[in-house]
């Protein structure tokens, strides 16, 4: 199918999900990689302690935190 005939379907409200490959999406530059941090023991639970509050998982908190941070840095 062509872009145009796919905007046409998408403009006129039809439904375009079959004509997708969700499982191969993908976001740009949002690609994850695994690393291993290691933390002292009074951080683990300083962050656990904040996480709880939030109720969000520990791994939430680092990352918007490292983000705030990358972003101020920019």
């Amino acid at each position: 199918m062509k872009a145009r005939e796919f905007d046409k379907k998408f403009d006129e409200g039809e439904d375009i999900a079959k004509y997708l490959a969700i499982s191969k999406a993908r976001r740009p530059a949002q690609e994850q990689k695994r690393v291993n941090v290691d933390f002292p023991l009074w951080m683990i639970h300083l962050l656990d302690k904040e996480a709880r509050r939030l109720g969000v998982p520990r791994q939430s908190i680092i990352k918007v935190w490292v983000a705030e941070r990358l972003e101020k840095a920019q």
